[in-house]
């Protein structure tokens, strides 16, 4: 069972709430993590990657002595996720086994859920390509081009670490202003035994052998629309940078206990939460507009406004002589008819 934590006052009861689960995910903040041994490519390629993620990024300057797929690694990962309130780690490590080594890790309340590692084969930069830059912040149009990230585990996990890292969520539609850059993942050939046998499909096991799995390619491009005859315009993928050429590794399964806690959600859907629906107590009488804007509503009794109480000004006030006047009038406008005695008032002799 999951460890529960009890707060042991107020402050600390809203620090939990905010760092708990939610229906609407905040955007998940990766740490960049450089072990003790990395080159130059594997520098240029977490820069790069960073750069992708900005705003949302944190960069460890100096190197640490981190083995991610050893007891003593996942501690020190679990430990800076509470400590920067971080659920995304990309960690570079490089060997003479195992050189220029990428480790996605993600982790759910402070526990390293899965992991998979990742060699680079083959880096372009970014400085390489004299294009349009995307801006920072801009969530990228994430592209798989293969049915075997929709069917194999390995390629299935892959494909959600990296949703996880860019932000990805499923939507229905999108205006074609709103997206400035395309991250592309592709899958090279299957690599074949000799030149005359033809390559053999995956068996589509988690513990398939490594030697089996094609290459995997991951570009970005910038998006130009030009004109065209149609109300649609034309789009034009211009090569942004970086390119990443890499092979499949060591992985980490998720633990079964930890992914069913990860995989809970609220009996509310959605648009329920995002209407007010979701805290009786605090979104009562409040809901959020088409624009995404917070309104609320206010219900007041009915007020007689004869009765309104206002401000009292001496210079708003009649004065004896306008008073008098008033009552010669109404005597002279009721003669002839039945009226109740009004009693005059006396002026005050000065």
């Amino acid at each position: 069972m999951l460890r529960t934590v009890v707060p042991k006052n107020a402050r600390s009861k809203r620090a939990l709430e905010a760092r708990a689960p939610k229906e609407i995910e905040s955007e998940r903040t990766a740490i960049f993590v450089r072990g003790s041994h990395t080159g130059d490519v594997l520098n240029s390629a977490m820069k790069d990657l960073m750069l992708l993620k900005r705003p949302h990024a944190i960069s460890f300057s100096k190197k640490n002595i981190i083995h991610p797929f050893e007891p003593d690694g996942i501690s020190s990962l679990e430990f800076w996720s509470n400590k920067n309130d971080a659920t995304f780690f990309v960690v570079g490590t490089s060997t003479k086994k195992r050189p220029n080594s990428l480790t996605l890790v993600r982790t759910f309340d402070g526990k390293v859920l899965d992991m998979c590692e990742l060699g680079v084969t083959k880096f372009v930069p970014m400085e390489a390509f004299k294009t349009k830059k995307s801006t920072p912040g801009y969530k990228p149009l994430m592209h798989f081009a293969s049915p075997l990230f929709d069917t194999h585990p390995r390629l299935m996990q892959l494909r959600s670490l990296l949703l996880c890292l860019f932000n990805g969520e499923a939507i229905d539609s999108i205006a074609l202003a709103g997206i400035e850059h395309v991250i592309s993942v592709q899958l090279g050939p299957l690599p074949t035994t000799s030149t005359s046998t033809p390559a053999a499909p995956l068996p589509g096991s988690i513990d398939d052998d490594l030697l089996l799995f094609p290459q995997i390619f991951i570009r970005t491009y910038t998006l130009a629309l030009k004109s065209s005859s149609t109300r649609v315009p034309y789009i034009d993928l211009v090569p942004m940078g970086p390119s990443l050429d890499l092979v499949l590794r060591r992985h980490l399964q998720a633990d079964p206990v930890l992914l069913a806690e990860s995989l809970k959600r609220p009996k509310l859907a959605k648009k329920d939460v995002e209407s007010g629906l979701g805290d009786k107590k605090k979104m009562r009488n409040k809901e959020v507009d088409e624009m995404g804007d917070l309104r609320g509503r206010v219900h007041i009794a009915k007020q007689d406004l004869n009765k309104l109480q206002t401000r009292k000004v001496k210079a708003l006030k009649k004065s004896w002589e306008e008073m008098d006047v008033d009552e010669e009038d109404v005597q002279m406008n009721g003669v002839g008819q039945e009226t109740d005695s009004v009693p005059r008032k006396r002026r005050r002799n000065e």
